[in-house]
């Protein structure tokens, strides 16, 4: 008689592997990530190589040497890992702040509770928030673009920091963003990586559809409450709040919507759960940027929402099998 092995999340009713499952996800940012190589150059080159070597790195010392087990590293989900937070990050970090990044990513927010399948948080975001908040001048310093659109690029600041900026200022929103939403579509943006293309984003987000990798219900219900609580203040105040449009093309939206709220282990089992999950993401982000010190709230509001997590799966199930 065979052993009967229980393993943590996730867990895929597929003839699928969770390697195989990680490397889809790398395959995705692909778009994304040569996109942002293209236009930033060796800088970005650099935090892309020091984040993942430094996140493979550390699962395996720390899978080997201090929890005396088998190496994990060969599933991807370091590489992955590694990816996401380079790509919330500027080109123009330094290499020591990108290490320290990876040991929050790798070594507390992961590893910590055990390894894949047993963090609470994104690996990738906990990273990236914390070095907000302990390095913001590295991580506030934008340096724009060369490419498509040359010197038409947003410079010194993004789009959401510009028009925060210029609304503390008192200066009304006509007068700050004209209006050009070509630039977030396509590339050449001011911001990190995850905020360079939109539309490579979007590219990589159809690829996981198309593979079922995820599904859709998280990443359409942060974008129905983000364009549907922007809607709102914007047709109040146009003057003070920006539009929908606005609001889903810049900034963290898309990556952190299509590639980190629909993480397998932190985000709900059920589609209910993961529906409620995702309008809280999107209502905490608007809050944040309409309200807040910080002009992207992306980041925050999953972390917020992935402690909510565990009280969503208590309180919806999906149905058992063999249930009507």
């Amino acid at each position: 008689m065979s052993k009967l092995l229980v393993s943590p999340s996730p867990h895929i009713h597929a003839d699928v592997s969770t390697k195989s499952l990680m490397r889809d996800v790398v395959i995705a940012l692909m778009p994304a990530v040569i996109a942002s190589v293209v236009f930033y150059g060796w800088g970005e080159l650099l935090v892309l190589g020091v984040s993942v070597a430094s996140c493979v790195l550390l699962e395996y010392l720390i899978t080997r040497y201090l929890l005396k087990k088998t190496s994990t590293v060969g599933d991807f989900s370091a590489v992955v890992t590694g990816l996401l937070l380079a790509m919330n990050l500027p080109a123009t970090t330094p290499w020591w702040v990108v290490f320290i990044g990876a040991v929050v990513a790798i070594g507390v927010a992961k590893m910590t509770f055990g390894g894949l399948g047993q963090n609470v948080f994104n690996p990738a975001i906990a990273g990236r928030v914390f070095l907000l908040v302990s390095f913001p001048t590295y991580m506030t310093h934008w340096e724009a673009p060369q490419g498509l659109f040359g010197a038409d690029a947003v410079t010194g600041a993004t789009p959401l920091g510009q028009v925060k900026e210029g609304l503390l200022a008192g200066t009304p929103l006509s007068e700050i963003f004209q209006g050009d939403y070509l630039h977030m579509l396509f590339a050449n943006i001011g911001g990190s990586a995850g905020e360079l293309s939109a539309l490579a984003l979007l590219a990589g987000f159809v690829y996981l559809l198309v593979r079922k990798v995820i599904k859709p219900h998280i990443t359409l219900s942060i974008w129905g409450t983000v364009a549907l609580v922007s809607l709102i203040f914007w047709l109040v105040a146009p003057e003070r709040f920006t539009d929908p449009l606005f609001n889903l093309l810049p900034g963290g939206m898309i990556l952190g919507s299509c590639f980190m709220a629909t993480d397998y282990v932190t985000s709900p089992m059920s589609i209910m759960g993961g529906i409620i999950y995702g309008i809280g993401i999107g209502f905490i982000t608007m809050m944040i940027r309409y309200f807040g010190s910080y002009p992207e709230g992306m980041s925050f509001a999953i972390l917020i929402m992935n402690a909510v997590v565990p009280l969503l799966n208590m309180a919806f199930h999906q149905k058992k099998y063999g249930r009507a």
